[in-house]
Parts: C-alpha cells; sequence; structure tokens
C-alpha cells in the first residue's frame, strides 16, 4: 500500500468511526473540501503534513492519534 492509499484509508475509516461527511470535515478543519476530496481520491502522491494535521485536528485528535493504525506500520507501506 501507497502512503497515499494509506491516508485515503485511514481518512474514509475516520469519517466513518465519527459519522461526518468530507463536507462536515471540512468545516471542522478548515482544510478545503477540494484538498479532502483530493486526499480521498488519490489524486496527490505527497500530501504536505500540515494539511494532515489540520485534519486530524477536524477529528479532534493530535497526529499521533491520527497515524495510531495498522495502516503505517512499516510492513504495510511499500513507497
Amino acid at each position: 500500500m501507497t502512503i497515499a492509499e494509506a491516508l485515503s484509508e485511514r481518512v474514509k475509516e475516520l469519517l466513518e468511526i465519527n459519522q461526518i461527511t468530507a463536507y462536515r470535515l471540512f468545516k471542522l478543519s478548515g482544510v478545503p473540501s477540494s484538498s479532502i476530496g483530493d486526499i480521498i481520491h488519490m489524486r496527490n502522491k505527497t500530501v504536505n503534513i500540515k494539511l494532515i494535521y489540520e485534519i486530524a485536528q477536524g477529528f479532534g485528535m493530535d497526529l499521533q492519534k491520527f497515524f495510531d493504525s495498522p495502516l503505517f506500520t512499516d510492513g504495510n507501506i511499500i513507497d
């Protein structure tokens, strides 16, 4: 799995867990809805850590909790 795929899966997972839409995440985080869509649909191969930080804040968590997922283990990331 690439980092872009892991980020996409993690954001989708957190949207489902928190029962919110990408639009609501935009309102909570201040991250443009187009940027959230780009992450979800893996249109960008690189994402600024500040953007991930703001998304994590929108979910009410810090970066450590955002990345605390098996999706981001060394054996799971191939790029």
